[in-house]
């Protein structure tokens, strides 16, 4: 999969299951069905365990109190409350497959890595507290996949040590998220006009991971021409877990999707031609009309003929070139005006 050329006509959906099963089998697989109804492409998993990610520690440095949804927790113990099992994957990438979704995850070491492979996992995600670790992304990028990087704390050198990362191992493959790495992410910081930014600086594919409430920021996005939009998806907010609060509901998803399959259609191409229904309705335009009746011999004034709709008379642009004209017969009122109708002098 070259993710460029994948990504050429269709914007890239992904429903990010994350903590989102509550530590219940079922709840994975039902949610992965729910996200193919609601018009996913793809879903994503995190792979990692909390001995991968952190050591179990009583230090302050260990414990969260920056203000977020889970302060008063240690990282270690979110966690465990928040990791895929591994031993779920499997049955998990096959559930996805069956219903034709694409399935990738986040792994957050290189034994998380190996594991995936022996998945034919498709595409590999950094996620944004992982940028800054370039040993992993090198090892991540060297397995010849697309590699998809969240920006979420990134300064703009973060961002560029990262795709060197990758380019080292030869693997040019490379997408960029627009990404807020608060949750919920408070609006006025999404910046999301740097989507196109990164596209054009990195000549990267870009896109958005989104932590906002509701969708108007990822049909946004869209607009903006993000070319991958990456959401929390859960099943039902009461269900609870760490990431709940800022994750859709199957029919919040769902009309996220068909927002973005309609900016998808709008946006189009850049074009001056007219499509036939709208050549069709030229018709409507305004042209000048006799408004009053007139004689021959009559001079053309503004009392007796005007531009109106619709468009079977002279353009309006040759308004004033007529004024002070003379008529050659009679018209009557409401007859388009013609040059035929126009004494030339």
């Amino acid at each position: 999969m070259i993710l460029r050329e994948f990504l050429k006509n269709k914007i890239f959906v992904v429903a990010e299951l994350s903590a989102n099963h509550n530590q219940n089998l079922q709840i994975a697989l039902d949610t992965i069905e729910a996200m193919k109804e609601s018009g996913t492409d793809a879903v994503k998993l995190q792979t990692y365990t909390p001995d991968t990610l952190t050591i179990i520690s009583s230090k302050n440095y260990f414990q969260i109190k920056s203000d977020t949804l889970w302060d008063g927790k240690s990282l270690y113990d979110l966690y465990k409350e928040a990791y895929t099992p591994w031993e779920w994957h499997k049955e998990l990438f096959d559930k996805a497959r069956s219903l034709d979704l694409i399935c990738f995850s986040t792994p957050f070491d290189n034994s998380a890595v190996d594991f995936l492979e022996t998945l034919g996992n498709p595409i590999y995600k950094v996620a944004s507290f992982e940028i800054q670790d370039l040993p992993l992304i090198e090892y991540i990028a060297s397995k010849g996949k697309p590699v998809i990087i969240s920006t979420g704390i990134a300064e703009l050198k973060d961002i560029e040590l990262a795709i060197a990362a990758c380019k080292n191992t030869g693997n040019r493959d490379v997408a960029l998220l627009k990404c807020t790495s608060a949750y919920p992410a408070p609006f006025e910081e999404a910046n999301l006009k740097t989507i196109p930014d990164l596209a054009e600086k990195f000549g990267v594919v870009s896109g958005l991971s989104d932590h906002t409430l509701g969708i108007s920021v990822p049909i946004a996005a869209a607009a903006l021409g993000a070319k991958i939009i990456e959401k929390h998806f859960i099943l039902d907010r009461k269900l609870g877990g760490p990431d709940s609060a800022f994750s859709l509901e199957p029919h919040e998803f769902k009309t996220m999707v068909n927002a973005i399959r309609e900016v998808e259609k709008a946006l189009g191409k850049v074009t001056y031609e007219l499509s036939e229904k709208v050549k069709s309705n030229r018709v409507f335009s305004r042209s000048l009309f006799v408004v009053k009746n007139i004689k021959k011999g009559d001079i053309f004034t503004r009392e007796n003929i005007r531009s109106i709709r619709p468009g079977y008379g002279l353009h309006p642009k040759y308004y004033f070139e007529i004024l002070g004209k003379t008529a050659s017969c009679d018209i009557e009122e409401g007859e388009p005006l013609k040059w035929e109708y126009i004494i030339k002098k």
